[in-house]
Order: C-alpha cells, then sequence, then structure tokens
C-alpha cells in the first residue's frame, strides 16, 4: 500500500491529490493507495482517502505503507524516519498557490543533498519515482554508504595527525 500525505495546511494539494488518482486510475500505480487529502478540493475517483488523520492513523499508514509520499512538512516528513523508510516528498510550491512561500522547496532541497529523502519537484517525474523507488532508495543507500566511509577516513586522519602532535 502506498500512503500520501498532504498534511493539515489550510490550502489545499490538488496538484499532488490528482496526480495520484490519476495514476492509479491509468494503472501506472498497481498497489492500494491511501491519501490523507486535508483541505485539497479535488476528491480521488480510484483511491481511498480521508480529509484528515489521527495521529495513531498517521502512524498506522506509516508504518504499514511501502511508499509514504508526503508534502514537505517536517513533520509529515520525518514519520516515515520513525519506521526506517526513506519517503518520497513532492514539497508544497507558491506558484501553485499550495502555500504562502517555498520554505517547503527549501526544506526538501537540503534533505535532498543530505541523502535522505527522494524529491519530486516538478509532479510529471512523481510516476518515476514510484514505479522505480527501490532502484532509487539502493541508490541512496549505496551514496550513504560512501560517504559515511570517507568520513571515516577523513576523522581517522585527523584523530592521527592530533595524537602525532600530542606524543
Amino acid at each position: 500500500m502506498i500512503f500520501v500525505t498532504v498534511g493539515t495546511h489550510e490550502q489545499g494539494f490538488d496538484r499532488l491529490v490528482r496526480h495520484i488518482d490519476l495514476l492509479k486510475g491509468s494503472e501506472s500505480i498497481k498497489e492500494e493507495v491511501f491519501l490523507q487529502i486535508g483541505y485539497t478540493k479535488y476528491k480521488p475517483k480510484f483511491c481511498k482517502y480521508q480529509d484528515m488523520l489521527t495521529n495513531d492513523e498517521m502512524n498506522e499508514y506509516s508504518k504499514n505503507a511501502s511508499i509514504v509520499i508526503t508534502h514537505g512538512g517536517p513533520g509529515s516528513i520525518m514519520l516515515p524516519f520513525t519506521y526506517g523508510k526513506i519517503p518520497i516528498v513532492v514539497p508544497r510550491q507558491s506558484e501553485f498557490l499550495e502555500h504562502v512561500d517555498n520554505h517547503q522547496v527549501k526544506f526538501t532541497k537540503k534533505l535532498e543533498e543530505q541523502g535522505k529523502i527522494l524529491a519530486v519537484y516538478e509532479i510529471e517525474l512523481l510516476e518515476d519515482k514510484i514505479l522505480n523507488y527501490e532502484e532509487y532508495v539502493a541508490r541512496l543507500s549505496m551514496d550513504y554508504k560512501a560517504n559515511t566511509k570517507q568520513f571515516v577516513k577523513r576523522l581517522e586522519h585527523i584523530c592521527l595527525n592530533l595524537i602525532a602532535r600530542n606524543t
């Protein structure tokens, strides 16, 4: 099951909800999809949905989902991490009247640079991220391991230099 959450911000996120629903309707997405749609005006035709969820429901859906797709709000992004999952993040953008500014885009870019999420800024690219999710996650994991090895080597070098100076 794919779980999609748009949070509780009073502006809707029609762009994301409509796109997911159309992907499900065209059968690009084969899995069951559940959407938390908040104040979104578009009502899904091919996916199960609910306007708002309780904290327990959010946890349950996030825990059981094969993929979590979320807006760029920190609370919604952090929840899948609790269950060891890398979320697909589609930040709300002011140009589409989804938020008052682009702080979600900035936050998403920062997490993307750190290799913690899969980001989608152009909604047309979401299908690829969903269909190839495991491949993208595997790449992130490889990059994370490579960066960790480099960090450990640099830290080891610094420590050895410090020891050498003090002896």
